[in-house]
């Protein structure tokens, strides 16, 4: 299917589409196995030989990797550091098919598809894998909460105690490891060990007191960069889009509503103005769509749908205001609606959440997906 979509825009394209599929994924496999591990402890002043040494093996066993792709490790090396457009220009001639593999190097990162590191995100979101499928993904039935529900209930199962609304004010620190956590109302939880999902500004600045860390580690988290420049917006639709590219009829979903939706980014240059304008303070985002109540029935009634936007290049100005929501609303409907014409009259409802909402109701910091820009300074170390 994909090599006959390919087709229509370039022959050449869709003969070798299957080659740098499988180009990318040996590259995979030198350093997806290294993200699973325990990342390297900082090569800090003070940090006793033997702590170093342990690191040893991880690192040797991501280069044996590396060595056993041969003459390949020069594109492995160039995907890790280099811009995704040369990367993508170099395999396909069709500008549409470029773009539409571009939009994967920017997610979640303030950086444009012609910037060094672009092609390191490019590579990151064709790693994993979804019921046996490389690089697939997956809705989950019911929606993201069903995810939380399940790794709590296998929690359980393994004998885990569970606390909600019990806010952490502090991870105790004695003789420089965690002792256990202290909520807000005063409860010390004692543990043998703390684990915190939070991004490492709120545990290692606010959660642990500053006096537990040397001042070089401190300052290190401190100026993690973690710009951002991404916006969500929830809608609940009265009907499907009707995409002037792809006209359907009935109310039954085809396949165009079943995948990802690339909107306002055909072509590279697109992709690239988005960014400028971005950096400039002005909203003119590429959104990807999905509707995940087309394949899983439970998360909206019969005939109505469910679509999550991911709004790629929003200005954070900081914290948002209702007007500054209702404007960035208006600026992206008003987009959909020249590619599916109606768009804006079936949204029954929309919950816009800029960046500095995802900060204040997440706690991502700037809004940032990933905690800290995905730069390879800041990924392993």
């Amino acid at each position: 299917e994909n090599k006959r979509e390919i087709a229509k825009f370039s022959l050449r394209d869709a003969e070798v589409f299957h080659e740098y599929e499988e180009h990318v994924a040996r590259l995979v496999s030198v350093i997806e196995p290294y993200l699973d591990d325990a990342p390297p402890e900082p090569f800090l002043d003070g940090t006793p030989i033997g702590d170093l040494l342990a690191q040893v093996p991880a690192m040797s066993k991501t280069a044996w990797r590396a060595m056993k792709l041969g003459k390949e490790i020069v594109q492995f090396y160039e995907m890790m550091t280099g811009p995704a457009s040369r990367i993508l220009t170099r395999w396909f001639e069709s500008d549409i098919l470029r773009a539409t593999l571009a939009t994967d190097a920017v997610i979640g990162a303030n950086l444009s598809i012609h910037e060094a590191g672009s092609g390191y995100v490019l590579f990151h979101h064709v790693m994993g894998e979804s019921l046996g499928i490389k690089g697939a993904w997956s809705y989950v039935e019911g929606g993201m909460g069903g995810l939380s529900q399940a790794v709590a209930s296998a929690a359980r199962e393994a004998g885990a105690t569970i606390h909600t609304d019990a806010s952490v004010s502090e991870i105790v620190v004695e003789n420089k490891r965690a002792r256990g956590v202290r909520l807000q109302d005063g409860t010390f939880i004692p543990a043998k060990t703390v684990l915190s999902n939070a991004s490492p500004q709120m545990t290692f600045l606010r959660l642990v007191d500053n006096s537990q860390l040397n001042d070089f580690y401190r300052r290190s988290i401190e100026h993690l960069d973690a710009s951002s420049c991404t916006a969500k917006i929830n809608v609940s639709l009265d009907s499907l889009p009707n995409f002037v590219a792809k006209p359907h009829t009935g109310t039954a979903p085809a396949p165009q509503h079943q995948c990802t939706i690339h909107l306002n980014s055909e072509t590279m240059a697109q992709i690239h103005t988005a960014h400028q304008e971005c950096a400039a303070g002005r909203a003119s985002p590429i959104v990807e769509m999905t509707i995940p109540s087309t394949l899983d029935k439970t998360l909206a009634p019969e005939n109505k749908h469910v679509a999550s936007l991911f709004c790629q290049y929003v200005p954070n100005k900081g914290s948002p205001s209702r007007g500054d929501r209702a404007d960035f609303q208006r600026h992206v409907f008003e987009m959909i609606d020249e590619y599916a014409p109606g768009f804006s009259d079936s949204v029954l409802h929309a919950d816009v959440l800029l960046p500095g909402d995802l900060d204040r109701v997440f706690g991502l910091p700037n809004g940032c997906l990933f905690h800290t820009s995905m730069s390879l300074d800041q990924l392993f170390f």
